[in-house]
């Protein structure tokens, strides 16, 4: 129930704050755009705590204040997953993301037909130079 401080306005217990944080939580994500729903998955993934293969190299970065605060109360949900390994799959998730973000932009060489004989052009856009980049920086992480 809300009490009415001296200033007119109304109070909320700690429950009902937690309460409509809640809400607004959910009505937002509700909201969010299809590729977050991926989200759960990694969700999942961390219920069941698998290991990974690591590079040999470490990437300090400073988080803001409240991505560190989401951080750390998604490594408290699941006690067995450590920050690091949070932030290393939110990432690894983001990633998949922004791959699936970038466009195909068709070129004027036609590289193969599909299964009905339309042509299919060569992709002059961000993903072929992004994979050829990855492929290179894998192979000098190996």
């Amino acid at each position: 129930m809300l009490s009415q401080p001296p200033g007119g306005r109304a109070s909320l217990s700690e429950p009902q704050r937690s309460a409509i944080v809640t809400h607004e939580f959910n009505r937002q994500a509700a909201r969010a755009p299809p590729n977050l729903m991926s989200f759960k998955a990694l969700l999942e993934r961390w219920r069941d705590t698998p290991a990974t293969v690591t590079t040999q190299s470490a990437y300090a970065i400073r988080l803001d204040v409240d991505d560190a605060a989401r951080i750390e109360a998604l490594a408290a949900l699941f006690p067995g997953i450590d920050t690091e390994t949070v932030i290393a799959d939110l990432l690894h998730a983001a990633l998949d993301a922004a791959e699936a973000a970038m466009p195909y932009e068709a070129g004027e060489r036609v590289i193969a037909e599909d299964e009905f004989g339309d042509p299919v052009f060569e992709d002059v856009g961000l993903t072929p130079r992004y994979v050829e980049l990855v492929r290179a920086r894998r192979d000098d992480l190996d």
